[in-house]
């Protein structure tokens, strides 16, 4: 008996940022499927992460493997399909060109080689791919996401890296966690609170992990789970909890929790309830 064909594809759109643009983050899976000839407006990144897949483009083809990265360029037509009976699977995130360049010089970056290695650079875009594809945070996705398509495009491309270095760094990084401390149910945005200060949203992130060792959404995460704590000790269930420190569900503050605490906010609830 012929094993099941996979066909798979899941789309979801982040926000980078409240009230910011939409990214769309594809989650696919084919044995058979073969793409007709088309283009997109965006960068399409991509990391192969099963499989081999053989892409048409620029007059040539080119191989995927698992761990490659792969960067289409905005208006490129090309295809996509498998290079073996095994099929292939892919992350891939579609980025406006203006996120490449916003810690860069020399305008729209040009990789003149589409598959790319380097295994540091697509785990870390395949983890955020994962994590963001299940919970598309805002804040979550503007930390993350154009901070890693600037590294991207200061490693493999013409781009060159714009100064980074923020006067006043650490007065920045404060003023910026106060902000998300008071507005934690609805932290600004990046792009927002970089405005305020005359910086780019990548000079604001930079200044951010300088000053205070992770990034924005890592530290406001954080602060929620202190929050969560107090609110769980007075005897509040873990769904209430979250929707009060501005996780987006349960979920969502119990991967938190037990990234800081190593325990769910159910077994710390109930091992600081007192015994009846």
């Amino acid at each position: 008996m012929n094993a099941t064909v996979r066909e798979e594809a899941r789309w979801t759109r982040a926000t980078l940022g409240r009230d910011g643009r939409p990214l769309d983050l594809l989650t696919a899976r084919f044995d058979r499927h073969r793409y007709a000839p088309h283009a997109h407006d965006e960068f399409t990144i991509g990391v192969c992460v099963g499989g081999s897949e053989i892409i048409d483009y620029r007059g040539g083809r080119i191989h995927t493997g698992p761990g490659s990265i792969v960067v289409l360029a905005p208006g490129e037509m090309h295809t996509g399909g498998p290079a073996a009976s095994d099929g292939y699977a892919y992350r891939a995130l579609y980025a406006e060109p203006s996120l490449l360049t916003e810690g860069t010089l020399g305008g729209l970056p040009h990789f003149r080689d589409p598959v790319l290695d380097d295994p540091e650079l697509a785990a870390a875009l395949r983890t955020a791919h994962t994590e963001l594809s299940v919970c598309p945070d805002p804040l979550e996705a503007e930390s993350r996401l154009p901070w890693l398509l600037t590294a991207l495009a200061c490693r493999h491309s013409t781009a060159r890296p714009a100064c980074d270095t923020v006067p006043g760094a650490a007065h920045i990084a404060h003023a910026v966690r106060d902000r998300l401390a008071d507005e934690l149910q609805a932290p600004p945005s990046l792009a927002s609170l970089a405005t305020d200060f005359g910086l780019s949203r990548y000079q604001l992130l930079r200044a951010f992990r300088t000053a205070m060792g992770i990034p924005p959404y890592a530290w406001l995460a954080q602060h929620r789970v202190t929050r969560a704590r107090g609110l769980l000790e007075s005897g509040l269930r873990p769904a209430e909890v979250a929707t009060l420190v501005g996780f987006a569900d349960q979920a969502h503050l119990t991967r938190w929790f037990r990234r800081v605490l190593g325990v769910t906010p159910a077994a710390y609830r109930a091992s600081v309830s007192p015994s009846p």
